[in-house]
C-alpha cells in the first residue's frame, strides 16, 4: 500500500511538472541533436562563448519580458530600444568623447524613461500594450535612424567593449586552462547543490508539493555535473565572460523576486486575475508601470552589451529581437493569458532558441528556413500551452 502511494505520488509530480522537464529535456535534446549533427562544432569551447555572448541580450531582456507577458501585457518595441540606446551611446561616447560610465548611466536612465512613457499610456490610459509598443517600436526606430543619421558610428573605447567582450580576470596568467573560471564555475555549481539540498531537508517535514528523492537528485547530480562541464568548456577558451557573471547575477535576483517577494507574487496575482486583484488591494496599475520601467532598463542594457560586442552602434541593431525574447517567454512555458512563467523557464527558451540560431547557422541553414523552424517552435509552444489549460 506504501508503495503504491509513493507511485501515484511521483505519476501526480510529474503530471504537475510535465512541462518543467520536458522544457529541460527538449534543451539537452536540441543540443545533443547539434552535436552530433555539426561534428563537435557546438560544443567545442570557442562556439561555447560565443553562444554565451550572441545570446547574453536575449536572455536578460527576456527576464523583463517575461514579468510584462506574467502581467497580461506585451512590448514589442524591445529591439527598437536597443538600437537607440546604442545610438545614444555612440552619440555619448564617440561623438563627444565622454567616459564610459556616465555614458552607460545616462542609457539605462534613457531605457527607464522609455519603459515609463508606455508604462503609463498603458497602465493609466488603458492603452492595449500591443499597440502602444508597436508604436513605440517605430518611433524608437524612425529616432535611431535620424540620431544616427543613417549611418554606423564606432568604434566604442576599450573600456566599454569589455562590457561584452572581456573576461574575468584570472589568478594565473598564461596558455592553458584557465584555473579561476574552472573554480568559479565548480564552487557555484555545488553551492547550488549544497542550496537546493538543504531547502529539501528543511521541507523534509512536510510532503505538500516534495518533489520525489529519485527526481530531485537525478536533477541535482546532473545540473551539477552540467554546470562544471560548461565551467571547463569555457575555461579551456578565455574563461568567463564579463556578461556572463551580469547574466547569472540578474537571473538570480529575478528567480528571487518572482518566487520570494510580494512584490512578485502580486505581479502574478494582477496577470491571474486583475479585478481579483485589485479588489485585494494591489495597486495593479503601479505594478504594471513598473513592470514596463523595469523592461526599458533591461531593454537598455542589453543595447548597450549589444552595442559593445559589435563595437559600432548600426541603425538596424536590435531588429527582430523583439520576436526572439517573446518567443523565449513562450517557449519557456509563459502563458499568453498571463499569469503564468517562470524565470528558468525563460532563460531556458532563450537557450533552446539560441542553440537553434547558432546550430542551423553551423549546418548553413538560410536565414529563410531558420526563421519557418522558429516560428514552428513557437506555435507548438503555444499550442502546449492551450492544450494544457483546456485539459485542465
Amino acid at each position: 500500500m506504501t508503495m503504491a502511494l509513493k507511485d501515484n505520488s511521483a505519476q501526480s509530480f510529474i503530471k504537475r511538472h510535465m512541462r518543467d522537464y520536458g522544457l529541460l529535456l527538449s534543451l539537452v535534446v536540441i543540443m545533443v541533436f547539434f552535436q552530433i549533427t555539426t561534428d563537435g562544432t557546438l560544443l567545442r569551447p570557442l562556439n561555447v562563448t560565443n553562444l554565451i555572448l550572441q545570446n547574453s541580450y536575449i536572455v536578460i531582456m527576456a527576464l523583463g519580458m517575461l514579468l510584462i507577458i506574467v502581467a497580461g501585457h506585451i512590448d514589442l518595441s524591445v529591439g527598437s530600444t536597443v538600437a537607440i540606446v546604442g545610438a545614444l551611446a555612440a552619440v555619448l561616447m564617440v561623438q563627444y568623447e565622454m567616459h564610459f560610465i556616465p555614458a552607460v548611466l545616462i542609457c539605462l536612465i534613457v531605457g527607464g524613461l522609455i519603459g515609463a512613457i508606455q508604462g503609463y499610456w498603458v497602465a493609466y490610459l488603458k492603452i492595449p500594450s500591443f499597440i502602444v509598443t508597436l508604436a513605440g517600436m517605430l518611433v524608437f526606430r524612425g529616432l535611431t535612424l535620424a540620431l544616427l543619421q543613417g549611418q554606423s558610428i564606432g568604434p566604442f573605447p576599450v573600456e566599454f567593449q569589455r562590457l561584452s567582450s572581456g573576461f574575468i580576470p584570472e589568478l594565473t596568467e598564461g596558455p592553458g586552462l584557465k584555473v579561476t573560471s574552472l573554480a568559479i564555475g565548480v564552487i557555484v555549481a555545488l553551492l547550488i547543490l549544497y542550496r537546493d539540498a538543504r531547502k529539501r531537508l528543511a521541507a523534509q517535514g512536510s510532503d505538500i508539493g516534495q518533489e520525489p528523492a529519485p527526481f530531485f537528485w537525478a536533477k541535482a547530480i546532473a545540473l551539477t555535473a552540467g554546470l562544471s562541464y560548461f565551467s571547463y568548456l569555457m575555461a579551456s577558451y578565455k574563461g568567463l565572460p564579463n556578461v556572463l557573471i551580469i547574466m547569472f547575477a540578474l537571473i538570480l535576483a529575478y528567480e528571487f523576486v518572482t518566487a520570494r517577494t510580494t512584490i512578485g507574487r502580486r505581479v502574478y496575482a494582477v496577470g491571474g486575475n486583475e479585478k481579483a486583484a485589485k479588489l485585494s488591494g494591489i495597486k495593479t496599475d503601479r505594478l504594471v508601470f513598473l513592470t514596463f520601467v523595469n523592461m526599458g532598463v533591461l531593454a537598455a542594457l542589453a543595447g548597450l552589451i549589444f552595442a559593445a560586442r559589435l563595437n559600432t552602434a548600426t541603425p538596424k541593431a536590435g531588429l527582430s529581437f523583439e520576436l526572439d525574447v517573446i518567443a523565449a517567454c513562450f517557449i519557456g512555458g509563459a502563458s499568453a493569458s498571463g499569469g503564468v512563467g517562470k524565470v528558468m523557464g525563460a532563460v531556458i527558451g532563450a537557450f533552446i532558441m539560441g542553440v537553434m540560431n547558432n546550430g542551423m547557422s553551423i549546418l548553413g541553414i538560410g536565414i529563410d528556413y531558420q526563421q519557418v523552424i522558429k516560428g514552428l517552435v513557437l506555435a507548438l509552444a503555444v499550442y502546449i500551452d492551450v492544450y494544457n489549460k483546456n485539459k485542465a
